[in-house]
């Protein structure tokens, strides 16, 4: 946000009074708002105006994501309005619309999983984000880190004829080398290799989103050593690797490579046609739970060697 709202006059926006969590506060660009007003917000005292870009909506989500469906209808400005994950629910009329209408509303949604740790299930999504891709025109994407997160943003600016959904993390996660991994602009491409040779056949392929591509990486070490051909995939938008042509698709996910592993913390019901009648799961099966994240990933087996574990028994190693 920092680094795109100055170059990007047109692009304002804000959150459901959560723009500190959600870190899409665009510092110095001021706060709309009656310059009468301008001193109740702590943000930029001085530059309360009309003409500020920063929006406070208040603890209305719904009436946060209607706003942005209008300003997107202007088809001059390009809107965005910020919540945790599991608060969408509260959007999804709007949201839906938004698709409906096919209008460049972008939903900036933080806290996508349970690496909320000690906020406990009541805050950890579990079926939003299958909710979310769900709904017809709306592009959803789940990037794996950083670079992939800067790609992400690039997509939802250029689409201009439907809405665009980013589940973003919490925690802080790796920056994958892209000297030694394929480049995040494959991103674009909804879903690539990470690991492994496009021409040689893998003995099992494991596939994963968001915070826990870090855990399919590790796992992946863990395979190479024991000698298993791993294909580790990055599919941080089901959407739009399913506008690929059916070469690509293929190559990426090899039809008869039935040893297929989905790694998502997130409900699984939109990871069967990827993962096939043969392959397996690691997502949630249940709500999450309050304790520290690293206890929740052990508790809930988002860890390489459960990963790890899992893969072999589907490659038959």
């Amino acid at each position: 946000m920092y680094a795109i709202g100055p170059k990007l006059p047109m692009l304002l926006g804000g959150s459901a009074d959560l723009a500190p969590s959600t870190s899409t506060y665009m510092k110095g660009l001021g706060d709309f708002q009656h310059p009468a007003n301008r001193k109740a917000t702590p943000h930029d005292q001085d530059t309360g105006t009309f003409a500020g870009r920063n929006l406070h909506f208040g603890v209305r989500e719904h009436g946060m994501a209607a706003a942005v469906n209008g300003m997107a209808l202007s088809h001059m400005l390009i809107p965005y309005g910020a919540t945790f994950l599991v608060f969408s629910d509260y959007c999804k009329p709007a949201i839906r619309l938004s698709a409906f209408m096919k209008v460049q509303s972008i939903w900036v949604f933080t806290h996508d999983s349970i690496g909320l740790g000690e906020d406990g299930p009541t805050h950890q999504p579990i079926e939003q984000l299958a909710a979310l891709r769900a709904i017809y025109g709306l592009t959803t994407i789940r990037p794996a880190d950083a670079t992939e997160t800067a790609i992400a943003w690039q997509y939802a600016i250029e689409h201009r004829d439907g809405p665009t959904a980013l589940a973003l993390t919490r925690q802080n996660i790796p920056v994958l080398d892209r000297s030694k991994f394929p480049p995040a602009s494959n991103l674009l491409k909804g879903g690539y290799i990470l690991v492994g040779n496009a021409k040689l056949k893998p003995d099992v392929i494991v596939m994963g989103t968001g915070s826990e591509i870090q855990f399919c990486l590790g796992a992946a070490e863990i395979l190479q050593k024991e000698g298993i051909k791993v294909r580790v995939v990055s599919m941080p938008s089901l959407e739009l690797f399913d506008k690929q042509p059916e070469s690509y698709r293929s190559e990426v996910l090899p039809p008869d490579v039935t040893a297929r592993l989905a790694v998502e913390a997130g409900h699984p019901m939109c990871w069967h046609k990827y993962v096939g009648s043969r392959g397996a799961f690691q997502c949630m099966e249940s709500y999450g739970a309050s304790a520290p994240l690293e206890q929740l990933y052990k508790h809930f087996g988002f860890t390489p060697e459960n990963i790890a574990a899992k893969a072999r028994r589907l490659a038959g190693k």
